[in-house]
């Protein structure tokens, strides 16, 4: 979710400076929730600024910089190889374990391609064997 605009919060903090309404009817009248009005009066009060906060970040990466050149190298090498066998490679050279789904988030991040696996026994089912 974005964070309400500058101009917004400047409204909502000149509307209580002139006194035009409790923070409840300020927060009906800008169409947004009580707790907003109360933190940002908060914050303006303790640090006289208004701009809304940095994003606080998010989950840091299991792998570092070297990890993932080593999977590219991985996928380099065997490029017929499926997730779950880049994630046991990768465990083996690095101790790292990381799910499937990491590892297609991984693969996804750095443009790597692979080579899908063909099958004989499909291939064959669908050239029309049938016994």
């Amino acid at each position: 979710m974005k964070p309400y605009s500058y101009d917004l919060r400047q409204k909502v903090i000149n509307a209580h400076n002139n006194k035009e309404g409790s923070q409840r009817e300020l927060a009906k009248r800008f169409s947004v929730s009580l707790s907003f009005v109360q933190s940002l009066l908060r914050r303006y009060r303790n640090s006289g600024t208004v701009e809304a906060k940095a994003h606080g970040g998010g989950q840091k990466s299991k792998l570092n910089h070297e990890q993932l050149v080593l999977v590219e190298l991985l996928v380099e090498s065997d490029n017929d190889a499926t997730l779950v066998e880049l994630c046991e490679q990768l465990e083996l050279h690095t101790q790292v374990k990381i799910s499937r789904s990491t590892m297609g988030r991984i693969t996804q991040k750095l443009n790597l391609t692979r080579k899908k696996k063909h099958y004989t026994r499909a291939k064959s089912i669908q050239n029309g064997c049938k016994n």
